[in-house]
């Protein structure tokens, strides 16, 4: 049989290799879970836009010798069938390169071990240019006026990642690519930033401040409900499943509540959150198990899996895709089930609300064939007493007026209004402090009797205002 090798056409490759489809902030991350699996414990990044972009980042990791960083350098350094560290966030062996060249032209890498420094770099104009995978490797003293190197040099060991001819991004985006990647990294890394049990808390500076970690379950609020976890069985492993539902609107601040929302809003952010390692690798998604919802936006679930897990979950290179193989998925949809039903109690509990015996309400939820309909209440004791005071042709001149009121009720502007800026709807404050006592006034002037008196401070209006009445 003949045979003959047919090699990728080197520019075209490199055009494609840069096409993966990798965000500014996904990048980042990817970049630095190289530093987490060489253990490092500080974390210092610089994006700096003069005289050119350029972005650095730096750990005090275990740094590599000069044949470690040849073969880290490398595209496909790993198999990813093979056994991995328990600590190792990567699985293809091209986390680094990829990421890195989904952003910029120029990648250098510069490693410290055992007081030596060694300095390999990829730059794509140079390969396209020879035609040839040629890896750099440049005299570190061209390398000085790099931000963070003269920190590298005064550690003991680490790694020091540099981009240079970034074009993902422009000098004018700066500021927002920097709030977007401090959100980002504070997220899916919160579990390495909170630490733990036995896990010392890392320090990530982005420009020299510390990010906070960003838990998206809200764990520390006493209205966050964690459900019971499970183990879910598979092959000779078990994965973790910890379900969570957030607090009410209400029971927040604006400032938390919005928080929490992530940058996806509530609805987009219900629905699984997947860990491997501690990593946060997926979130905001019910692969297909489940329809996104309103009534569940609180939902969060979170899944627990190790790097030996991989091959249950379908994840990509980049981190951004997973999707459960069919034997977990009666679990999962079993779970959810459990899950929803209770995180839609904050939504439908609120919604029997209207349906207070104690309180006389403006509107009520009546049953109507096989739906429901939200309708004003015909027996409120201010309606009563309008409508006894009107002429029969006004009278029905304003029951029409409420039937146009009660069917044109805007459902679905409420409904997102709701769901999107709860704190922006001020209904009540339609109703001033002094329309209310001028009215108690005018009722005072009429010579109430009790039992009407009564009937009114069981109105939303007047409830708990005996005092309104006192003559």
């Amino acid at each position: 049989m003949k045979k003959e090798v047919v090699g990728p056409n080197i520019r075209n490759f490199i055009m494609s290799l840069r096409d993966v489809g990798y965000t500014f902030d996904v990048a980042v991350a990817d970049v630095l879970d190289n530093s987490i699996a060489a253990g490092a414990s500080e974390v210092h990044i610089q994006m700096l836009g003069e005289p050119e972009l350029v972005f650095c980042m730096l750990d005090n990791g275990n740094g590599m010798a000069t044949s470690e960083l040849v073969e880290a350098m490398r595209l496909g350094t790993k198999n990813p069938n093979e056994e991995r560290n328990k600590s190792d966030l990567g699985r293809f062996g091209l986390g680094l390169k990829t990421a890195s060249f989904s952003q910029c032209k120029c990648l250098t890498v510069i490693s410290k071990k055992d007081k030596k420094t060694s300095v390999r770099q990829w730059d794509l104009s140079y390969i396209a240019d020879a035609d040839e995978w040629i890896l750099l490797a440049p005299p570190l003293t061209q390398l000085n006026k790099l931000p963070l190197l003269k920190k590298l040099k005064g550690q003991d060991s680490g790694t020091l990642v540099v981009w240079q001819g970034i074009d993902s991004v422009s000098k004018d985006e700066l500021s927002s690519v920097i709030t977007n990647l401090r959100r980002h990294l504070s997220l899916v890394f919160h579990q390495f930033l909170e630490g733990g049990p036995k896990q010392k808390a890392i320090n990530i500076e982005i420009n020299n401040n510390p990010l906070v970690p960003f838990n998206p379950f809200n764990v520390n609020h006493p209205a966050t409900q964690q459900l019971t976890s499970e183990k879910l069985k598979i092959g000779k492993s078990t994965i973790s499943v910890q379900p969570y539902i957030l607090p009410h609107h209400s029971k927040l601040s604006q400032q938390e509540y919005e928080e929490y929302a992530t940058d996806e809003g509530y609805t987009k952010s219900q629905g699984f959150y997947l860990y491997r390692s501690r990593r946060l690798l997926i979130y905001g998604t019910w692969w297909g198990l489940h329809r996104t919802n309103d009534a569940h936006k609180l939902v969060r679930i979170k899944i627990d899996i190790t790097n030996e897990q991989d091959k249950y979950w379908g994840i990509d290179i980049k981190k951004s895709t997973a999707r459960p193989i069919p034997e977990l998925k009666s679990d999962l949809k079993r779970i959810i089930k459990q899950v929803t039903e209770k995180g839609s109690r904050p939504y439908t509990g609120r919604g029997k609300k209207i349906e207070d015996k104690t309180t006389t309400k403006f509107w009520q939820l009546v049953p109507h064939d096989s739906g429901l309909r939200f309708v004003l209440n015909q027996e409120h004791p201010l309606l009563e007493k309008l409508q006894k005071e009107l002429t029969e042709d006004n009278c029905q001149l304003l029951d029409l007026y409420l039937k146009g009121i009660q069917a044109y009720l805007p459902l679905e502007a409420i409904q997102a209004q709701l769901q999107q800026n709860p704190y922006e709807i001020q209904q009540e404050a339609l109703i001033t402090e002094e329309d209310v006592k001028e009215l108690a006034e005018q009722f005072r002037g009429k010579g109430l009797r009790d039992e009407t008196i009564q009937r009114l401070l069981k109105t939303e209006m007047f409830r708990n205002r005996e005092e309104l009445f006192k003559k």
